[in-house]
C-alpha cells in the first residue's frame, strides 16, 4: 500500500506517463510486472453519520469563493476553483474556512440529537446483509469505520470552540460525549452477530505539530471512557485490529491509545515530529502503524527517497513487522508519476513481492 493519490496528483500523473483510464494501482503493478491484484478497502454500510442530512447549498458567491452550508450543516467556504463535492469528500488536497458551526447552543444542540435516531431508516440498509459474508470468501477488506469522540464532537461545533469548551463548559463536553458514545454503541449492537469485520477504524484527527489538540490529561478524563467501550464491544464481535487515524504529532497520544486496547494508527506523519522507529523502539509491538514514509523525500526522488526508506523500512521489518510502508499521507502532486514507481518498486523488494 504505497499510498493513495488526490485528484491533482493523477492529473499530474496523466501528463508524466501514467494511461488514461487505467486505475493507478494497477497500472503501478504493471510497471512493476506484478499480477493483478486489489488493496481495496471496503466501507462496512452502516451509517453513523446524521440522517436527515443538511441541505447543500451555495448561500454566495464573490471574490474567487463559495459560501456554503454544507450536508453537515457547517457554513464553509471554498475556492470556487472547487464545489460542494470537495467539502464532502476528501477529493483533493483543498483550504477551506470555517464561519459556522451547526451547535453552538444547548438549543442547537437539542435538534442536533434528533438527526442521531439509531432506528432510522436507511441507517442499516437492506444491502447490509450483501457485506455479511464470510471472512474467508472475500477479497477485499471490510472496515467498521467509526469517528471517534473528538472527531465528531469537532464536526458539530468546531476545533476551536470545542477546544474552548473543554475548558470553559466541560459537563456540556460529557453530555456530547455520552450522546455519541451510547449512540455508536446501540447501532453496534444491532449489527453483532451479523458480520465479522477485518479491522475498525476511528477516525480521531486530534494532533497538530509537535502536540495534541487537547491535553493528554483531557483526552484520558473525556475520551478513554469512549474508546475502552468500543474497543471491548468490537473485539467481542470478533475484530481484534483496531486502528485509529490521526493527522499531526500522535506521540503523546499512543500510549493513551494502547492503554484502551487500540493497536495501530496511521499515518504518522514525518513533518510533524513522528518517527516509528523510534516509536517501536518506545513502546515496542504494543502499537502497529501504516504510513510513515515521508512524502517530501518521495518527491525528492533518488538518493533522498531510498534513505528514507532504508531509514524507516528495513528496521521496522526486522522488528517483528506490525508496519504496512506507505506514504505518510495523500500522496500529493510534487510526487511525480516516475518517483511514485521507483519508490514503489523499492517497497515491493524490501517486503518480498519483487
Amino acid at each position: 500500500m504505497p499510498g493513495w493519490p488526490r485528484e491533482s496528483t493523477l492529473r499530474v500523473w496523466r501528463k508524466q506517463g501514467l494511461p488514461e483510464g487505467l486505475d493507478y494501482f494497477q497500472a503501478l503493478l504493471a510497471e512493476l510486472a506484478l499480477p493483478p491484484m486489489t488493496c481495496e478497502i471496503r466501507p462496512l454500510p452502516v451509517s453513523f453519520t446524521m440522517i436527515p442530512t443538511f441541505e447543500e447549498k451555495v448561500l454566495e458567491h464573490k471574490d474567487g469563493h463559495y459560501i456554503v452550508q454544507d450536508w453537515m450543516g457547517a457554513i464553509t467556504e471554498i475556492s470556487d476553483e472547487y464545489d460542494y463535492t470537495y467539502i464532502r469528500s476528501a477529493k483533493d488536497f483543498v483550504t477551506r474556512k470555517w464561519h459556522k458551526f451547526p451547535v453552538e447552543t444547548r438549543e442547537d444542540w437539542e435538534r442536533m440529537k434528533e438527526r442521531f435516531q439509531v432506528d432510522t431508516p436507511g441507517r442499516i440498509p437492506q444491502t447490509f446483509g450483501n457485506a455479511c459474508r464470510r471472512p474467508e470468501s472475500r477479497e477485499f477488506i471490510l472496515s467498521l469505520e467509526l469517528g471517534g469522540p473528538f472527531w465528531q464532537l469537532r464536526e458539530w461545533c468546531g476545533f476551536e470552540n470545542l477546544c474552548m469548551l473543554f475548558a470553559d463548559d466541560p459537563e456540556f463536553v460529557q453530555e456530547m460525549i455520552d450522546f455519541w458514545t451510547e449512540f455508536v454503541s446501540q447501532v453496534l449492537r444491532r449489527i453483532r452477530g451479523h458480520v465479522k469485520v477485518d479491522r475498525t477504524r476511528i477516525s480521531e484527527d486530534m494532533a497538530y505539530k509537535a502536540h495534541s489538540m487537547i491535553s493528554p490529561a483531557m483526552v484520558r478524563r473525556f475520551l478513554m471512557p469512549t474508546y475502552r467501550r468500543w474497543v471491548a464491544e468490537v473485539k467481542e464481535a470478533g475484530c481484534m485490529l483496531i486502528d485509529v487515524d490521526s493527522d499531526g504529532y500522535v506521540e503523546e497520544l499512543i500510549p493513551l491509545w494502547g492503554e484502551a486496547g487500540i493497536n495501530a494508527c496511521e499515518p504518522m506523519e514525518v513533518a510533524a515530529g513522528n518517527d516509528i522507529v523510534a516509536l517501536r523502539k518506545r513502546f515496542g509491538r504494543q502499537m502497529a502503524y501504516s504510513g510513515g514514509i515521508d512524502k517530501r523525500a518521495i518527491a525528492a526522488g533518488g538518493k533522498v527517497m531510498e534513505a528514507e526508506v532504508m531509514r524507516v523500512v528495513p528496521p521496522l521489518l526486522r522488528n517483528g513487522g506490525g508496519f504496512i510502508p506507505s506514504c505518510d499521507h495523500g500522496v500529493p502532486p510534487d510526487i511525480s508519476w516516475p518517483d511514485y514507481i521507483a519508490y514503489s518498486k523499492l517497497l515491493g523488494q524490501l517486503c518480498g513481492w519483487l
